[in-house]
C-alpha cells in the first residue's frame, strides 16, 4: 500500500474572511505551486529518445486482406517522443549518511596517520594540507548542491508557517505586543510544524490538523505569557527581598574584590620585605662564580703564551683589555636571567655565553716585504706580524641587551642591594666584587676648583667613588648607571633637569672643541654598545680636566681619556646651558 503525500496547509473560507490571512494564504499557495512545478518538471540531465510504435488497427486490416508477407512492413509504425526513464531517487539525508560513515571514518583513520608523520616532512605537510582544502571544498560544494535542491520546498514550508502565525495572531492579537513575544510565537509554531510534518496527516484530515495546531500553538503562547504575567506579580508582591537579595550580591561582589586587591597588596608588601635577595644556595652561587673565573684564568693564560698556542709569526703585537668582573654582577645577571632560583649544573650553558659575550680575542696578520744583506745585494723576504686585540665588554653592560624590562627591574634590586648578601663576597678573595672601594682616584688641580660650579659638582661626584655600576640605576639606594650618574650630579649643583639619557644629555647641551672643553663640561661617547640608533651617544662622564673625566665605570671611577678604548669611542664635550 503506497503511503500518502502530505497534503498542502489549507484554511476555510470563514477564517480567511475579513482579515489579511487570505495574502499569507495566497503567497503559501504560490511557494507551493512553484514546488509542485520544479517537482514534475524533468530533469535537466534527462535525454530524449524517440520510440517506434505500431498502430495495431492498421495491421489487423492488413492481416484480413491477406496481404502481409515475410519480410514486409504489416503494422504501421509512428515516431513518438518521450524522455528517458527517470534516475535512481537520490537516497535520504539518513541513507546518505549511513553509507558515508565508513567512508569518513576511513578518511579520518588516513589523515590521522598522516598527521603523525607529517611533522618530519615538510613536504609531506604542505601536500597534505592541499589535500584536505581540497576536500572541504568537495563536502561543500556537495552541501550547496542538495541545499539547492530543497530550497523551494523550505519556501513552501515556510509560507506555511507565516500563514500559521498570522492564523495565532487573528485568534489571540494580544500575543504579539512585543518583539520577543513575537519571536516566541514563531519558535513554538516552527516546532508544532514540524511535530505536524513528522506525523503525517491524511488528506481529509488536514483542516483538523491545521486547527489542532493553531490551537496547540496558541495554549503554547498563552502559557508562556501567563507564567511570565504571574512571575511579574510574584517579584512585585516580595520587591522588597528581592531588593535585599540584590543589595547582598553586590556587597559580595565588592568584598570579593577587596579581598583580591589585599592580597595582592599583601604579595607587594613580602616580596618588598624579601625582595632583591638572592634565591639560590651559598655553594651554587660560590659554583658559579668559580666556573665563570676559570674561564677568565684559561683566557689569561692564553693571552700570556699567545706565541705558544699560535706559533709561526715573526712579531706578536696585542692591544688588551683587562680580565675580570664584579660576582654580584654575575650572580643578580643569573637570577634575573633565570627568573629565580637556579644551580650551578643548570647555569653552565648560560655561563659560557656571558663569557662569549664580554670577551672578543681576535688576530689579525700584517705582512711586511723585509731585506737582509747577502755578499749579492740585499734580499726581500716576507714579516709577519700578528696582532693580538682582547676587548672586554664590560659584564655590567649586557642585562640591556639579555634582559626583558621585567628581568632588568630584578637585576636592579639585587645589585642595588647586592642581593641581601654583602658577606658572599669578601673583598680579601673577591678583589672586583662590588663592595670594594678600590678605584682610580685622581687629585684634580687646585685651580680647577676656583669655580664654584664645577667644586660643587665635584663635590657630588665624590661621594659615590666606588659605587657599582647598576643597569637603570638613578639614586644612591639604587647605585647609578652612566647617564643616571651625570644626572643626579648636575641636579645637585644648581641644575634642574630631571633623569636623562646619554643622547637627552647631549642635546641640552652646546657642543665645544676640544682644545676649549674645561672643568665641568660633560663628555660624551658612542657605540660603546648596540644602541638602535648607532650614531647616538651610548655613554657620558663629566671632564675635570687634563683629559681626564669622572664617570660611571664598574664602578665610579676616574678614567683617562688618552687610553684607546675611549679614543675610539670619543663622540663630543658639551657644556651645560
Amino acid at each position: 500500500m503506497s503511503r500518502k503525500k502530505t497534503p498542502r496547509l489549507q484554511f476555510t473560507d470563514a477564517e480567511q474572511d475579513g482579515s489579511r490571512l487570505k495574502e499569507h494564504d495566497r503567497a503559501k499557495e504560490r511557494e507551493a505551486d512553484r514546488a509542485a512545478m520544479r517537482k514534475d518538471a524533468p530533469p535537466k540531465g534527462r535525454k530524449k529518445l524517440k520510440r517506434r510504435m505500431i498502430d495495431q488497427k492498421s495491421a489487423a486490416g492488413r492481416k484480413k486482406k491477406g496481404k502481409s508477407a515475410a519480410g514486409q512492413k504489416t503494422a504501421k509504425t509512428e515516431g513518438q517522443l518521450q524522455f528517458e526513464e527517470n534516475r535512481a531517487k537520490p537516497p535520504s539525508k539518513l541513507s546518505h549518511a549511513v553509507k558515508t560513515a565508513p567512508v569518513l571514518a576511513v578518511s579520518g583513520r588516513l589523515h590521522h596517520e598522516i598527521s603523525e608523520a607529517e611533522e618530519d616532512n615538510i613536504g609531506l605537510e604542505s601536500a597534505h594540507r592541499l589535500e584536505q582544502t581540497a576536500e572541504t571544498g568537495v563536502h561543500l560544494a556537495e552541501r550547496s548542491r542538495r541545499a539547492h535542491k530543497l530550497r523551494e520546498y523550505r519556501a513552501a514550508e515556510w509560507a506555511e508557517i507565516d500563514a500559521l502565525y498570522q492564523q495565532a495572531l487573528q485568534d489571540h492579537p494580544e500575543l504579539g505586543s512585543n518583539p520577543l513575544s513575537r519571536w516566541q510565537q514563531r519558535q513554538a509554531i516552527k516546532k508544532q510544524y514540524a511535530a505536524a510534518k513528522r506525523s503525517g496527516q491524511a488528506a481529509e484530515g488536514a483542516a483538523r490538523a491545521t486547527s489542532t495546531m493553531a490551537e496547540r500553538v496558541s495554549d503554547t503562547l498563552k502559557g508562556a505569557a501567563d507564567t511570565g504575567k504571574r512571575a511579574g506579580e510574584f517579584v512585585m508582591r516580595h520587591k522588597k527581598g528581592f531588593l535585599i537579595v540584590i543589595g547582598l550580591f553586590l556587597i559580595l561582589v565588592m568584598f570579593l574584590n577587596m579581598m583580591s586587591s589585599c592580597s595582592v597588596l599583601a604579595q607587594a608588601i613580602l616580596s618588598g620585605g624579601t625582595g632583591g635577595t638572592f634565591p639560590c644556595e651559598d655553594a651554587d652561587m660560590l659554583g658559579a662564580e668559580a666556573d665563570y673565573a676559570a674561564l677568565e684564568a684559561a683566557l689569561q693564560n692564553e693571552v700570556d703564551n699567545y706565541p705558544s698556542y699560535h706559533p709561526g709569526y715573526d712579531e706578536y703585537r696585542y692591544d688588551l683589555d683587562s680580565i675580570g668582573h664584579d660576582p654580584y654582577v654575575l650572580i643578580s645577571l643569573l637570577t634575573a636571567y633565570h627568573q629565580g632560583t637556579w644551580t650551578r649544573s643548570e647555569v653552565q650553558g648560560t655561563l659560557q655565553m656571558l663569557f662569549d659575550r664580554q670577551y672578543t680575542l681576535t688576530q689579525t696578520v700584517d705582512v711586511e716585504v723585509r731585506y737582509y744583506e747577502t755578499d749579492d745585494g740585499d734580499v726581500p723576504y716576507n714579516y709577519y706580524i700578528c696582532n693580538v686585540k682582547l676587548e672586554n665588554f664590560d659584564l655590567s653592560h649586557l642585562p640591556v641587551y639579555l634582559l626583558s624590562e621585567d628581568q632588568l627591574s630584578a637585576y636592579s634590586v639585587y645589585m642595588s642591594n647586592q642581593g641581601n648578601r654583602p658577606d658572599l663576597f669578601p673583598t680579601d678573595q673577591f678583589p672586583n666584587a662590588s663592595q670594594r672601594q678600590d678605584y682610580l682616584d685622581y687629585d684634580v688641580p687646585p685651580e680647577a676648583l676656583e669655580d664654584e660650579v664645577f667644586a660643587a659638582m665635584l663635590t657630588e661626584a665624590e661621594k659615590y667613588l666606588g659605587m657599582p655600576y647598576v643597569w637603570g640605576g638613578s639614586n644612591p639606594s639604587t647605585s647609578f648607571d652612566c647617564s643616571g650618574f651625570v644626572s643626579w650630579v648636575i641636579n645637585h649643583s644648581g641644575w634642574n633637569v630631571g633623569r636623562l639619557g646619554a643622547k637627552s644629555l647631549c642635546n641640552i647641551c652646546t657642543p665645544v672643541s676640544p682644545a676649549n672643553a674645561r672643568p665641568g663640561d660633560l663628555v660624551f661617547f658612542i657605540n660603546t654598545y648596540d644602541a638602535p640608533d648607532p650614531n647616538a651617544p651610548t655613554h657620558c662622564g663629566i671632564y675635570v680636566g687634563n683629559n681626564m673625566m669622572i664617570h660611571c665605570g664598574n664602578p665610579i671611577s676616574y678614567a683617562n681619556l688618552n687610553s684607546n678604548y675611549w679614543q675610539n669611542h670619543f663622540y663630543c664635550y658639551g657644556r651645560l646651558p
